[in-house]
């Protein structure tokens, strides 16, 4: 009897929050773990490096140089956006950044949104959550790491139905449906790079970038499924532009993820359709 009450108080609970966090790590080799696992202490970096070698490391030798998420709210038939943000590790510690995002999952018990999370994020989070010795009971309170349930939605597994040759990156995604994409000069494997150039702000907003991208196709996924209707749907998108807009001179880097240069997100955006000339360089 007990385990079934609280099997219908997790249902409830389940349906009464909604709240999402949609959210992406980006990470670089942990080259002091691979030499504590490999018998390589007293090394120089550069030796641990080359004994890495060029193959994308294992997961549990990544260490998280940033966490980007972006947090939403049902608001009526729409979803309205509340905080977009990427903490990094040239503001705080590593353990810092897990501790924050474990602690505001815990707050909110949201449901996650990820792209390629199953296979990546959350299994590198909980690597690094256990490395540093941080408490993360909000990890548990509800089932994220199964991989068949909406508590943790990974936009990669499910649009491909879990085959593995029916995949599609995000950029893929995200141009083919019209939207912006990845920008130019940085993607995923430039990340390591950027970081050894001292470039973490560089880092954190291109993470920024892929959460929003990831969101909006969350939204058009909402929207096929039929959890968003087509003026639920305009008017999520025309949040996240207003969010945007209103935020431009700390976010210019977003700015042009919110316009799909086929239909305007905001009135701003509505009005330079009628400027061809000036609209590219906006």
């Amino acid at each position: 009897m007990a385990v079934f009450s609280a099997a219908i108080l997790y249902v409830t609970l389940s349906f009464m929050n909604d709240t999402v966090i949609v959210w992406d790590l980006e990470t670089v080799p942990d080259l002091q773990g691979f030499a504590a696992a490999n018998d390589l202490v007293g090394k120089t970096a550069t030796e641990v490096r080359e004994a890495l070698g060029n193959k994308f490391p294992k997961h549990i030798y990544h260490s998280i140089a940033c966490i980007g998420a972006l947090v939403t709210s049902r608001e009526g038939a729409h979803w309205r956006v509340d905080a977009i943000g990427a903490p990094h590790v040239g503001e705080r510690t590593e353990k810092q950044l897990i501790a924050a995002f474990v602690n505001k999952i815990a707050e909110l018990t949201p449901r996650l949104v990820t792209f390629n999370g199953n296979g990546f994020d959350l299994p590198v989070l909980r690597y690094r959550a256990m490395i540093n010795k941080i408490a993360a009971p909000g990890l548990s309170a509800r089932p994220y790491f199964n991989r068949y349930t909406e508590d943790a939605v990974d936009l990669c597994d499910v649009l491909s139905s879990f085959a593995p040759n029916a995949k599609a990156s995000l950029n893929e995604l995200s141009r083919i449906m019209g939207m912006p994409g990845k920008p130019d000069g940085i993607d995923g494997s430039e990340v390591e790079r950027y970081f050894l150039e001292g470039k973490i702000k560089e880092i954190a907003d291109y993470c920024e970038t892929d959460i929003v991208n990831t969101y909006r196709v969350w939204l058009r996924y909402e929207l096929f499924r039929g959890k968003l209707t087509d003026d639920g749907f305009k008017t999520s998108e025309r949040c996240l532009a207003d969010f945007v807009e209103e935020r431009v001179d700390k976010k210019p880097h977003l700015r042009w993820l919110t316009h799909d240069g086929t239909e305007p997100l905001n009135q701003k955006d509505a009005a330079l359709q009628h400027l061809p000339d000036l609209q590219e360089g906006v």
